[in-house]
């Protein structure tokens, strides 16, 4: 495996693709599979996805992400949708910890009664800031994973989500964050620079 600090220095946003490279299914489901071991708040997991990787498709979906190629060249493009009722899962999440042996019962049924206090009595915005912000922590790992196998990737937040939604059937529940293009470069990304680090820290 690389080395995670190598990793996190030559991963670049990627806006050139080769469209001849195609990567298995089997594979990006194995990618995402590492990406879900991201934390997110109570373990509620508030995310799911679409991976759009039919030719065809993409040519529609280019034309919601404000015609960017990358869309349309990379293998695929994964769609991260926030979870704004990621209350549903707290069963589920808590008895499969107790089930796999990662609790006792009394921890379960306390934090599947603290979870069904707090989650659903939350207001919309607030659930949908927590399932924004873990979607962000899972995207990050996504892209980590991505390139550690050897692929690019570009997050893009310029879309259309309503029309997204409406495209792609995407239940009432769920709402479109970001789109992650994946795939092989066919450029260099451009380099960017940084803030310097003096000027976002300060120690108290």
């Amino acid at each position: 495996m690389s080395n995670l600090s190598t990793i996190i220095k030559e991963r670049h946003s990627v806006r050139k693709y080769n469209p001849t490279v195609k990567i298995a299914r089997e594979e990006i489901l194995g990618m995402l599979q590492e990406a879900t071991l991201a934390p997110s708040s109570s373990n509620l997991q508030p995310w799911e996805f679409i991976v759009i990787d039919d030719p065809e498709v993409k040519k529609e979906l280019r034309l919601i992400a404000m015609n960017q190629e990358q869309v349309e060249t990379s293998s695929a493009v994964i769609a991260v949708l926030g979870d704004k009722e990621m209350y549903h899962n707290i069963d589920q999440v808590y008895r499969s910890s107790y089930e796999a042996g990662f609790m006792d019962k009394a921890n379960m049924e306390r934090l599947i009664a603290s979870s069904k206090n707090a989650y659903p009595n939350a207001s919309e915005e607030i659930r949908k800031n927590i399932a924004s912000f873990d979607a962000g922590l899972i995207s990050m790992q996504l892209m980590l994973i991505a390139k550690d196998r050897g692929y690019d990737t570009v997050p893009m937040g310029g879309f259309d989500k309503a029309k997204f939604a409406e495209r792609f059937d995407v239940p009432e529940r769920y709402f479109p964050i970001v789109l992650i293009a994946l795939g092989k470069a066919a450029a260099p990304a451009f380099k960017t620079t940084r803030i310097p680090l003096g000027e976002k820290v300060r120690f108290v």
